[in-house]
């Protein structure tokens, strides 16, 4: 049996635990990335057993965080930024020099340098991109106002965490004092030629390569293409420029975001960034003393009452303070209430330039962990929040709503449901919309069309609609597993009426027929048959 090298060994132990305990994770309905963390603490030093190769890990993670920055840089959209900026750009930049200065104080309490607490707020001054973006995501609101504003102030964050991680080498080879100056100017100096070079030659560059790559028509090549565009830049941003691989990559991101095939890009590396960001994970975990649990508590609590308690407080008053709604600044606040991937590439960075000592990191670390596990919780006391501020069914005059007779009930007003309302109302039918959340954008405004703000899986919602009177109930909520529960709820509500579901495979066909719909749309269905009737038109 062939020796397995320590560059496998470490791959393969990452990767399967990983598995394992972003499994268990999953089943105890908390975010992956935890069961990736404890997968690193299960190979570290710090715990018994097998111990991955932790050169090997690190260097693995920087692939992890080159792919991550690209990602970020790939979804980095100055469009929806400038559509939030008026609150997104000051509530980011106060919330963090709130964090920032909480981080201060803790860490001069417990008797480090200042350079060492500006380090430690910052890392815990911002959000994972992964978690937000998920518990978002999950909650439908990714498209609200709020969700908006809450990736916008995300992208600040980023922004600003870019050019931290630009400037922190600067910080600690100049030590202090005159000599911090010319290091910092000759650093930014380095920044800003690279941010010309890519702006005058990899904006040219990049999309044309690109562009002659999809014209050769290989699918192979054009994926490679993206990952040579995003290491390449990366490395040569670091090796002519001496600027960090991250930013490198951020800004190749961000050049191919311009392009149309950016949703391509991002589809094509999306396995790979997965598999690398999860061992970057895995790496940060290796790093996890658990023995901070328990000889420093009192400086965790602090550290998590920072992230969870502290700035969420911050910026829900930031939030209130622009006249926004309490449901929106709970929103944001439990949004960021968490610290993630920045946060470690802070800690480690300001770990090795010995900016900060190694409690520093592990709690840093641990209140990560914590905070996002505590993350889910804080979403559902908003909800609840929220469903107890908000009526059930806005109108203009705040009376009860009572949908029509012989009207359409139309479940979900995302990207199927829009265009199925719009339909509906120009062709004169009476539609009552049943949405989880008031902010979605475009919903209607039509005499013929009625609003009810709620979940469709709760009987009194599908009451409130007047089920039994109704002549069609068309689900087009992407969620198979809530879709069915609606269309088995409805048809015992009014077993007469018609169901339409939208439906993502076969199973979920025969899923929703076995609950009682009359028929089941499959997207990818219905495109062959539109292409196959063109196909067989005559003349």
């Amino acid at each position: 049996m062939p020796h397995a090298t320590p560059l496998i060994a470490t791959i393969v132990a990452g990767l399967t635990l990983a598995f394992l305990f972003g499994a268990l994770a999953h089943r105890l309905r908390l975010p992956p990335l935890v069961g990736y963390l404890m997968a690193g603490v299960a190979v570290g030093p710090f715990t018994p057993g097998f111990v991955a190769d932790q050169s090997l890990a690190n260097e693995l993670a920087e692939l992890g965080v080159i792919l991550l920055m690209f990602g970020v840089g790939l979804h980095f959209s100055v469009r929806d930024l400038m559509s939030v900026r008026k609150i997104a750009i000051p509530g980011a930049l106060v919330q963090i020099a709130v964090a920032v200065a909480m981080g201060i104080g803790l860490a001069a309490l417990l008797g480090w340098s200042l350079a060492g607490g500006f380090v430690f707020g910052l890392a815990l001054s911002v959000a994972s991109t992964v978690v937000l973006l998920r518990a978002l995501q999950e909650r439908k609101i990714l498209d609200t106002d709020r969700g908006k504003i809450a990736v916008g102030w995300l992208i600040v964050e980023d922004l600003a965490m870019v050019l931290a991680l630009v400037l922190l080498p600067a910080i600690a080879q100049g030590g202090g004092g005159s000599a911090l100056g010319p290091v910092i100017a000759l650093t930014l100096g380095k920044v800003i030629a690279f941010v010309a070079f890519m702006l005058i030659v990899g904006r040219r560059l990049i999309p044309w390569v690109l562009h002659a790559v999809v014209h050769s028509g290989s699918r192979e090549l054009f994926r490679l293409a993206v990952l040579a565009i995003a290491l390449g830049v990366a490395f040569g941003a670091a090796m002519l420029f001496g600027v960090s691989f991250a930013l490198g990559a951020f800004f190749a991101g961000m050049i191919l975001a311009e392009s149309p095939l950016s949703q391509r890009a991002a589809n094509e590396t999306l396995p790979l960034r997965d598999a690398f960001a999860v061992l970057f994970f895995v790496s940060v975990g290796m790093l996890f003393n658990p023995h901070v649990v328990a000889e420093q508590p009192m400086a965790l609590a602090a550290t998590v009452a920072i992230i969870v308690v502290g700035k969420s407080l911050a910026a829900w008053l930031i939030v209130l303070a622009f006249r926004h709604s309490g449901t929106t600044a709970l929103t944001i606040a439990a949004s960021l209430a968490q610290i993630g991937e920045f946060s470690f590439i802070l800690a480690t960075m300001g770990f090795e330039l010995k900016l900060i000592p190694a409690m520093a990191r592990d709690l840093v670390l641990a209140g990560a962990i914590i905070s996002i596990l505590l993350n889910p919780l804080l979403f559902s006391i908003v909800a609840r929040i929220g469903r107890k501020q908000l009526p059930a069914a806005p109108t203009a005059d705040d009376t009860p709503v009572k949908a029509p007779r012989g009207h359409v009930v139309l479940v979900g007003f995302g990207r199927v449901g829009s265009r199925v309302a719009a339909k509906l109302l120009e062709a004169g039918e009476r539609v009552t919309i049943i949405e989880a959340e008031r902010d979605v954008a475009g919903l209607p405004d039509h005499p013929n069309a009625q609003l009810l703000i709620g979940n469709a899986c709760e009987a009194e919602q599908l009451d409130q609609a007047r089920l039994g009177e109704a002549r069609l109930l068309c689900v087009a909520i992407p969620e198979g597993f809530e879709a069915g529960r609606i269309v088995e709820q409805a048809r015992r509500a009014n077993p007469a009426i018609r169901i339409v579901a939208r439906a993502n495979d076969d199973a979920e066909v025969e899923h929703f027929a076995r609950m009682g719909a009359d028929l089941s749309i499959i997207g990818e269905r219905e495109i062959a048959r539109t292409m196959i009737e063109d196909a067989l038109k005559k003349g």
